[in-house]
C-alpha cells in the first residue's frame, strides 16, 4: 500500500498490546484524525509520554474509510491541549456510566 515517496506520519493511539487510532473532533464537532511529521511535534502538542505510530497518510486514509472522519490534519500545533486531565477524567466517567 505505501510508495517510497509516502512519507510517514506519526499518528496518535490508544492502548498498549493493542492500539487504536486516537480520533479527535473540530471545533464544530466533526470526527477527523491527527498526524503529526514528527514525534517531537506530536509532543509539543500532546504530551512527551502519549503513544504513536508511524503510518504513510494512504494507510492511515484507508483505516479511516468506514469511521466517518472527515479528514485528516497534519501538525496542529496549538490548537490541542498538551494535558486536559479534567476532559479525561469527565470522559472515563461518562464510558464507565
Amino acid at each position: 500500500m505505501r510508495s517510497e515517496t509516502d512519507p510517514l506520519l506519526v499518528v496518535p493511539v490508544r492502548g498498549s498490546s493493542v492500539v487504536s487510532l486516537r480520533l479527535f473532533r473540530t471545533v464544530a464537532g466533526t470526527k477527523t484524525a491527527v498526524a503529526f511529521s514528527s514525534p517531537l511535534t506530536l509532543a509539543k502538542v500532546l504530551g512527551a509520554g502519549h503513544r504513536w505510530i508511524r503510518l504513510s497518510e494512504p494507510a492511515l486514509r484507508h483505516m479511516l474509510a468506514d469511521l466517518d472522519v472527515t479528514g485528516i490534519v497534519v501538525d496542529p500545533a496549538g490548537t490541542l491541549p498538551a494535558h486536559a486531565p479534567e476532559r479525561r477524567r469527565a470522559v472515563r466517567h461518562v464510558r464507565a456510566a
